[in-house]
């Protein structure tokens, strides 16, 4: 496995996040789309960014060469989102997951972050398959699995929440 904390497609720098993206990981999350699809993680200050993203981030960054990754648009460095690799307690088959701020929804970031992502994380990473979860009402979310190339494998909870979500599956080196 390499580490690859670093990459980029035609319009956006991918890189893993750092304590520096606080404040941007801090409006990130109290929108009302993280907070609808996502959920509260109940952090309302910087510092309380910098320790979600200590706690949950860079340990996993640590751990396994994966994390969640800061999106940026090449030509004015300007942080539309996050697109990362989760792996959660519990489950063998790690995560993709993508949140992005309302004004750069509908433009194809996710798509192009996702598909480099996916590449990395095949090429990069060691892993030949991942998981994907969204609520069913998020209809967003689930067509871009879909486009991704994941197939709904049926109803899945996280280990932290007894939500039940649409479990997607997609195999790597298809």
């Amino acid at each position: 496995m390499t580490v690859t904390k670093s990459f980029q497609t035609q319009r956006l720098y991918i890189r893993a996040i750092t304590v520096e993206d606080a404040p941007f990981i801090l409006e990130l999350m109290n929108t009302p789309l993280w907070i609808k699809f996502i959920g509260d993680r109940n952090v309302r200050t910087v510092k309380e960014a910098e320790t979600y993203i200590k706690e949950k981030a860079l340990i996993q960054l640590e751990t396994y060469g994966y994390t969640n990754n800061v999106v940026i648009r090449k030509e004015d460095n300007a942080k539309l989102g996050t697109c990362g690799i989760y792996h959660r307690e519990g489950k063998d088959i790690p995560d993709i997951g993508f949140a992005f701020l309302p004004d750069h929804h509908g433009k194809g970031y996710a798509f192009e972050a996702a598909t480099e992502l996916i590449q990395v994380a095949y090429q990069n990473y060691g892993l030949n398959e991942l998981s994907g979860y969204t609520l069913e009402e998020n209809a967003a979310s689930r067509q871009l699995l879909e486009r991704l190339g994941f197939k709904l494998k049926g109803i899945g909870k996280l280990p932290s929440s007894d939500d039940e979500l649409l479990h997607y599956y997609r195999n790597l080196d298809v």
